[in-house]
């Protein structure tokens, strides 16, 4: 390159032109710089890409229980990420069993994290409370970890709650992304978000339940509903109900947006005065009884009976 260069000059310089000296200087610089680009672009890519570090996990698990009459209420905040497990049991007491997975990129990290994503247990009279504390609560982050990097609220992290309660209490349940898993309870049962496959096995109570997404897989054992009834809507994915041979009930099924009606169960039949098809079915099992009322907006809600034993 410089050979030419060189050349180049003493050409110019020959004809005792100015003008051709500096066109001919200014290609020759264009084409160094052609040249410098191309070095450089082939240094990066023959350049090793830079590998990011390596993640940690760190699991425990934290056990917690405290004495709730029968009649009180359990409320629970669960985790962005995580399942929730509710049993009913005949003792006074609830038993809290929580697994906590935390990751990050070093163990000092690890355990900054611990000490920020975590949950409280609040006990007032016949009402108890857990709520799971981390890095998605902004309000309780400027409160208790206001110095926290940045690059640590991008962190995976999880909590798996299974909860042993009064068989007869009232449930409020705020749900992440994770299986959702209950049975054995009765009372006055709320449940709100749920994003992943949920398994409820209801005798009775008062159910309101609104599910993100499917599927969502209820159980009814008990010929008759011993409460008011329920409501479940589940947003997208498949709503399946088995009834027990032998059920007494009356059953509101509904499907909106491209959802679908599936009746397999025989002993359902459309109550008088009503019509029904694979958008809405408004039947009586039985002597009829309790409402169950059941909604999805895309997906198929199925409606079947348990295999006999």
């Amino acid at each position: 390159m410089l050979k030419i260069q060189t050349v180049a000059l003493k050409i110019a310089r020959a004809f005792c032109a100015p003008a051709l000296v500096l066109i001919t200087v200014a290609v020759m610089l264009s084409a160094s710089a052609a040249v410098q680009s191309g070095r450089q672009s082939n240094e990066k890519k023959n350049a090793t890409p830079a590998q990011p570090p390596p993640v940690l996990k760190r699991a425990t698990v934290r056990r917690d229980s405290r004495r709730l009459g029968y009649g009180g209420t359990v409320v629970i905040y669960g985790a962005p990420e995580g399942s929730i497990t509710v049993e009913g049991w005949t003792k006074s007491e609830v038993e809290i069993t929580a697994e906590l997975e935390q990751s990050a990129t070093s163990e000092e990290e690890l355990t900054r994290l611990s000490a920020v994503n975590t949950f409280t247990v609040v006990e007032d009279l016949n009402h108890l409370e857990v709520t799971t504390l981390g890095t998605h609560d902004r309000k309780y982050l400027k409160r208790a970890a206001r110095d926290l990097p940045k690059k640590l609220l991008t962190m995976p992290w999880k909590i798996d709650y299974h909860l042993r309660v009064p068989a007869s209490v009232d449930l409020d349940i705020y749900a992440g992304r994770g299986a959702l898993n209950i049975a054995g309870v009765e009372g006055a049962i709320h449940i709100t978000g749920g994003e992943g496959e949920s398994n409820l096995t209801f005798t009775g109570g008062d159910i309101e339940a609104l599910l993100r997404s499917g599927p969502v897989n209820v159980r009814v054992p008990a010929r008759n509903w011993r409460g008011r009834g329920m409501n479940l809507r589940v947003a997208a994915g498949d709503l399946n109900i088995e009834l027990p041979a032998g059920f007494s009930g009356d059953i509101n099924a509904e499907a909106l947006g491209t959802g679908r009606v599936e009746n397999l169960y025989a002993g359902l039949t459309p109550r008088e005065r009503t019509h029904a098809d694979e958008r809405n079915l408004q039947g009586r099992a039985g002597q009829g009884g309790a409402t169950l009322s059941l909604t999805v907006v895309n997906g198929t809600l199925r409606i079947t009976q348990a295999a006999s034993k």
